[in-house]
Order: C-alpha cells, then structure tokens, then sequence
C-alpha cells in the first residue's frame, strides 16, 4: 500500500469504468466520529486503505476495499488501555439514489456518492465504525484483570448422578400421547 494520503473525493463512475485502484494512508486523527470513538492512536497513525473501483459482469459499479490500522481502546474487563487492530474487507454497489440502493442484490451494501464526486474519507471512517468492537477485551491471558476472574469463576463441577437429574417435565405427554 501507498505511503501518500488517500485523496478525499474522486469521480467513483469515472474509475469503476477505468478499474482503477486507489492505495493511501488516512490519518486516523482526521476522521472525527472514529477518532472521538477510541481512547486513541498516535498523532502518526494511520488507516492503510486499498480500494479497486470495477465493474461486474452486470455493469454494475462497485468499489472493493481493504482497511487496517492500530488504535487503543479501553477493555472492558480491566478499565485499561489495550492495542487493538482493526481491518475490514467490504464491497459496496455505487449508488446515486435511494431507489438504486434498494435495487442491489442482498449481499451488495450501497454506497450512495453524486453523479460525480465520491467522499471516500467517510467511507474509510464508516467502514471502521463498523469494525469497532462492541465490548473490547484483552486476551484473558494478557488482562491485568486476570487473577480477579480466575478468584470469581467456578471451580470444576462434579456431573450430577442419573438418578438426580430433574425428569423432563414433557414426558407426561409423551405418555398421554400413547394412550390415545
């Protein structure tokens, strides 16, 4: 992937027809609802970002991406900083109204973008949203939390004896079913 900074519109329609493919770097402090929504990365991070822009066999347009960048989230374990990374492979119909949108196949989200001009820092920023564990965790082996869980977790129980297991309480119909 490409060290420069991925351009912030493009002509989508334009490079689908063409099958061009953009490589760039998104500084993740650049992307506000993202940024706002992690503990943090460093002022140098950034989201690698490869998209190809192609038509199918359908000539429909769509534009293929791979993201992946490093940020710190909080655990929810532990309330401690963790390193997380985060990488999504997608690929999205391009759309320039709603009723096109709702004339993609199932397996094809939309990306609505104008005749023109494609947004694609929202896009990379939309992606990552929706990658962002709901519940970040450090591995149970690396949480600082760790022996606090192993102190509350139940030991090793004996399985109980056939004769103490509870009936199942739908054999009584089972039963009614055979005298009818």
């Amino acid at each position: 992937m490409s060290n420069t900074e991925l351009p912030k519109t493009v002509d989508p329609y334009r490079l689908a027809a063409q099958s061009v493919i953009v490589d760039g770097e998104l500084p993740v402090h650049k992307m506000r609802r993202f940024y706002e929504s992690i503990l943090g990365a460093a002022e140098q991070e950034s989201c690698q970002v490869r998209l190809s822009f192609y038509m199918d066999d359908m000539r429909r347009r769509l534009v293929s991406g791979e993201l992946k960048t490093s940020v710190t989230l909080q655990c929810q374990r532990c309330l401690t900083p963790m390193t997380a990374e985060l990488a999504s492979s997608f690929t999205l119909g391009l759309v320039t109204t709603d009723e096109q949108a709702q004339n993609l196949p199932r397996e094809l989200e939309p990306f609505l973008t104008d005749e023109f001009s494609a947004d694609l820092w929202t896009l990379v920023e939309d992606e990552l949203l929706l990658v962002l564990p709901p519940f970040p965790l450090h591995d149970r082996s690396e949480c600082p939390a760790r022996e606090q869980l192993e102190a509350f977790e139940p030991g090793e129980t004996e399985p109980e004896p056939e004769e103490q297991q509870r009936e199942n309480p739908f054999s009584v119909l089972a039963n009614l079913k055979k005298k009818h």
